[in-house]
C-alpha cells in the first residue's frame, strides 16, 4: 500500500512541484495550503509523514502551531519542516516542538527524498523489531524497541522517532562515547551538529520533566555523548 505524504505549502507552484517528485516515486500526497485545512484533514486520518513550511499565508508560525499540535496527537508521526526560513532560531524551534528534520528549500530533490526515505524506514523498522535486542533496561530507564517506548522511572517520556533512535545508541551502550556521526549513524539521519546539540537538549528536557535530578546524558566536550548508566 502506497505511503501517505501531507504536504503544507502555501506557495502553490512549489507544494505541485513536491507533489510531483514525490508522486513519481510511488507515494499518495494531499496538498494543503494552510494550517486550518491540514489541522482539519488530520482529524479524520494522519498521514505516513507531514511536511510544512513554517509560514502559511498570513500565520506566519502556522507551521510551528501545526507542528506542535500534530506531535500532541501522534508523537511516532514522522515531521519534516521544508522552509525557505533558515535561521538558528527557526531551526531550533521546529526541533523543539518535535520535527524530526529542519530543511531548507534549496534543497535538491534528491536529498530530499533521501531524508524522507530513512524518515519512513526507520518508523517501518520499529514496526519489525529485532526480537532479541528489543529491551534495554539502565538503572531508572526502561527501554522498550518494540513497541517504540521509553519509560524513566516509571514515566512514559514521549520521544520522536529521531530522538528515541539517539537515546536508543546511547543507552544501549552505556558509558560509552558516542561521536555525533554515530548519532547520526544511529538515528540514519544526516545532520549538523548544531541540530544533534538540539536534539540532545530537547531529549534532556523531556526526561527532565519527569525527573528534574535527570543527568543521565553526559557531554564529553568536543567528542560527543554518553549515557551515564545512574
Amino acid at each position: 500500500m502506497p505511503q501517505h505524504i501531507a504536504i503544507v505549502e502555501d506557495e502553490a507552484a512549489i507544494a505541485a512541484n513536491y507533489r510531483d517528485t514525490l508522486t513519481r516515486h510511488g507515494f499518495v500526497v494531499s496538498l494543503y495550503d494552510s494550517r486550518e485545512k491540514a489541522s482539519t484533514a488530520f482529524i479524520d486520518a494522519l498521514p505516513d509523514l507531514a511536511i510544512i513550511d513554517v509560514g502559511l499565508g498570513d500565520d506566519f508560525e502556522g507551521g510551528f502551531e501545526l507542528c506542535r499540535d500534530l506531535r500532541s496527537r501522534a508523537p511516532e508521526l514522522p515531521i519534516i519542516f521544508l522552509t525557505a526560513r533558515d535561521s538558528e532560531l527557526d531551526v531550533i524551534s521546529g526541533l523543539r516542538l518535535g520535527a524530526d528534520d529542519y530543511l531548507t528549500k534549496d534543497i535538491s530533490q534528491a536529498q530530499m527524498l533521501a531524508r524522507i526515505v530513512a524518515l519512513l524506514r526507520r518508523v517501518q523498522a520499529l514496526r519489525m523489531p529485532v526480537q532479541q535486542d528489543h529491551m534495554i533496561e539502565q538503572d531508572k530507564l526502561l527501554l522498550n524497541l518494540e513497541r517504540m517506548t521509553v519509560n524513566w522511572q516509571s514515566n512514559a517520556i514521549d520521544l520522536t522517532v529521531t530522538e528515541f533512535w539517539i537515546v536508543h545508541a546511547l543507552a544501549r551502550h552505556a558509558g560509552h562515547v558516542k561521536n555525533r556521526q554515530q548519532l547520526m549513524d544511529s538515528a540514519n539521519v544526516v545532520l549538523d551538529d548544531n541540530t544533534i546539540t538540539s536534539h540532545i537538549k530537547r531529549i534532556r528536557r523531556k526526561f527532565q520533566q519527569a525527573d528534574p535530578d535527570f543527568s543521565s546524558i553526559e557531554t564529553a566536550y568536543g567528542i560527543g555523548y554518553r549515557w551515564s548508566g545512574q
